[in-house]
């Protein structure tokens, strides 16, 4: 998704994580992807060494594979992660035919 790297859009990711009882923390370690998330637990931890765009992005990776109970958000919110689930990257499908066609050579 396209979406602007500015603060007040960091906000917005990150009330959509509150809205869905999520506990959101910045905080140092070692993640290989730049965050960890405790499911049960409902936390995610973000490498809190990660600059503005990184927050976002990784901010929004996070959001296009974790299951939300999306009537807890607000209409702002589900208007916004909406967006972003609808922005998720499909697989091309001339691409899986192609891989298809070099198996059977």
């Amino acid at each position: 998704m396209n979406i602007k790297i500015t603060p007040g859009n960091l906000t917005k990711l990150e009330k959509i994580f509150d809205d869905a009882k999520y506990v959101l923390r910045f905080e140092k370690g070692t993640f290989t992807s730049g965050y960890c998330i405790l499911e049960h637990k409902k936390v995610v931890v973000i490498n809190k060494f990660l600059n503005l765009e990184g927050r976002i992005n990784t901010l929004l990776d996070i959001l296009t594979t974790l299951p939300l109970n999306e009537e807890l958000l607000t209409t702002e919110s589900h208007k916004l992660y909406k967006q972003i689930l609808n922005s998720k990257p499909v697989p091309d499908a001339s691409e899986n035919t192609d891989t298809l066609e070099e198996n059977a050579e």
